[in-house]
């Protein structure tokens, strides 16, 4: 959240541009809770409905709804990017983002052939235009740390994903035959869970771990070489895929970097200068545990093919995703909401602890530790996933009460505080 310089509020979009793709992200969370209640261990089956509709609702609606709008505000911030008219541009993403996910998950619901054009038509407008946007700003800076550099490539592989996607719908849709419709499905999961995910979480940390926690820098090598060799190998695994080759010693190489990543990370954090109480720590840790035991079941299933881990290896990496997700938002939504009160000159703002309690953090956290062991436990005795799916929507529900609270906060504050006068 923060850069060596300081942070001025000219380089800080208004809170609403953050917070409205955050609220989005807690709606669609709690949704794809309900179809997890609804639907139990039906949503691994890739071939049903709710397994599309509930993977769209997380990697759509939940994750690329908070990265958009963290990404609103971390680009001034972490890269020194400032993108003009802030509110216009992620207004219009926004609703149109959110408008094509809800189409999309209509069309995969009803397999409607018009339903599938109309969200690659929202989706490509919304998401192409957010793409192109903060590329061609990222691109125009002068000199690039380990995190600029990184989330430009993590841009670049949220296009390819997007495009794939487009790909794909348009085919659904009977715009054109999709020949290559297994081959773009692959590299579209591909690029979208290694690429853009974890990528941008990987370019993120470089910065913010070093910054929120007080730790150790991570190594100059890893700095300088880890995304633009994850990118090269998504890319030689892209051209293997369309040529029928086996890609075996790339998904084992990547796994290897991602689990050297996550071990450099928990060092890290083992390491840290102050090792208060933190919640937000936890997540950090529980998201790189997580994502091990991800990389470890790949490369397990490369050495001897096991299907039935494959509920496990997605089960794991969505917990990590959504573990590091749920870090950075209650650090980025308490020191947005001081940060703007306080700069708008408000007696009295409210401290970052009065927005979200330390407390309440730690019982999100035994809320998404108590899912895990319920999502695991459904894998041997599936009712357990109707469970599962209950919490994950008081997990959500949880965030969304303190979304709410921190708006409240924030407009009680203007409405009721008087400001300082600065007059002598």
């Amino acid at each position: 959240m923060f850069n060596q310089n300081g942070l001025s509020l000219e380089q800080a979009p208004p809170l609403s541009v953050v917070l409205r793709f955050f609220v989005t992200a807690t709606l669609f969370g709690i949704a794809a809770g309900s179809m997890l209640l609804l639907y139990g261990g039906e949503i691994f089956d890739p071939a049903t409905s709710a397994a599309r509709i509930t993977t769209h609702l997380f990697a759509l609606g939940v994750m690329a709804s908070f990265i958009l709008g963290a990404l609103f505000q971390m680009l001034p911030v972490i890269a020194g990017v400032v993108l003009p008219s802030p509110t216009r541009k992620a207004t219009f993403v926004h609703l149109t983002f959110t408008a094509g996910v809800l189409i999309l998950i209509a069309a995969f619901y009803t397999a409607t052939y018009r339903l599938y054009l109309l969200s690659a038509l929202l989706l490509g407008a919304a998401l192409l235009y957010a793409v192109i946007l903060m590329l061609y700003h990222l691109i125009r800076l002068p000199g690039h740390s380990a995190s600029s550099r990184g989330m430009q490539l993590a841009l670049f592989s949220f296009g390819i994903t997007l495009l794939l996607g487009l790909y794909m719908l348009t085919a659904l849709g009977g715009l054109h035959t999709g020949t290559e419709y297994m081959e773009a499905k692959a590299v579209h999961y591909t690029f979208g869970l290694f690429g853009w995910i974890t990528l941008l979480i990987v370019s993120i940390s470089f910065q913010v771990v070093e910054m929120f926690y007080v730790t150790p820098p991570y190594p100059e090598w890893m700095l300088r070489y880890l995304t633009f060799a994850i990118v090269t190998l998504l890319i030689i695994k892209t051209v293997l895929l369309f040529s029928g080759i086996p890609a075996t010693a790339v998904d084992g190489t990547l796994a290897l970097l991602f689990i050297l990543y996550a071990g450099t990370t928990l060092l890290r954090l083992q390491r840290r200068k102050r090792p208060t109480s933190d919640a937000t720590v936890w997540f950090w840790r529980f998201g790189m545990a997580m994502l091990i035991v991800t990389m470890l079941l790949m490369l397990f299933d490369l050495l001897i093919p096991s299907p039935a881990l494959h509920p496990l290896s997605y089960l794991a990496f969505t917990l990590f995703a959504l573990s590091i997700v749920l870090a950075m938002v209650y650090k980025i939504v308490p020191f947005l909401t001081w940060f703007h009160l306080s700069n708008q000159g408000y007696m009295m703002a409210p401290m970052m602890h009065d927005i979200i309690h330390p407390k309440r953090v730690k019982v999100h956290f035994y809320l998404h530790s108590l899912l895990f062991v319920t999502l695991l436990g459904g894998l041997l005795f599936p009712p357990l996933f109707r469970v599962s799916g209950i919490l994950v929507m008081l997990s959500f529900g949880w965030l969304l009460y303190h979304l709410i609270y921190a708006i409240y906060l924030y407009r009680h504050t203007q409405k009721h505080t008087e400001k300082f006068n600065m007059q002598i």
